[in-house]
């Protein structure tokens, strides 16, 4: 049950006491991308766990692109890094949407601690023109 995040073992252990089992790498990714989903779509300072929780607001990016895509993959890997411990090695990677003139799109490309293991893994996250972040494996 360690793939999950502390609340969601607590919700897991009140609805089932006794159930124990090993490590599902599937509910772990899947907690991972909803990690990942909840962080990057938190702008810093508005989270009571910490002021840098989150990422900056992406708009103030926007009249610089191209060229900021080097800073927004810096912030998305140094807070990944921070607030995501069940990966490591995270590298971030801008990928250019020629037809999506509005949508911005990176590659999260991390090792996944699993049992002793750290697994190869690959999440993109598609930022669209409403300013919300999607994570996809």
């Amino acid at each position: 049950m360690r793939e999950n995040r502390l609340t969601e073992r607590i919700r897991a252990w009140n609805s089932g006491p006794l159930r124990r089992e090993g490590q599902d790498p599937k509910r772990m990714i899947d907690s991972v991308v909803g990690h990942l989903e909840r962080l990057l779509n938190t702008r810093q300072g508005s989270a009571q766990i910490a002021d840098d929780y989150g990422i900056p607001d992406f708009t103030d990016f926007k009249s610089a692109f191209p060229e900021a895509h080097r800073d927004l993959e810096r912030s998305i890997r140094q807070t990944v890094q921070k607030y995501e411990p069940r990966l490591t090695s995270v590298r971030v990677k801008f990928i250019p949407q020629a037809d999506e003139m509005l949508t911005v799109s990176f590659q999260i490309i991390a090792r996944l601690i699993l049992e002793g293991r750290k697994d190869a893994v690959v999440f993109e996250s598609i930022l669209d023109s409403d300013g919300k972040i999607r994570i996809r494996r």
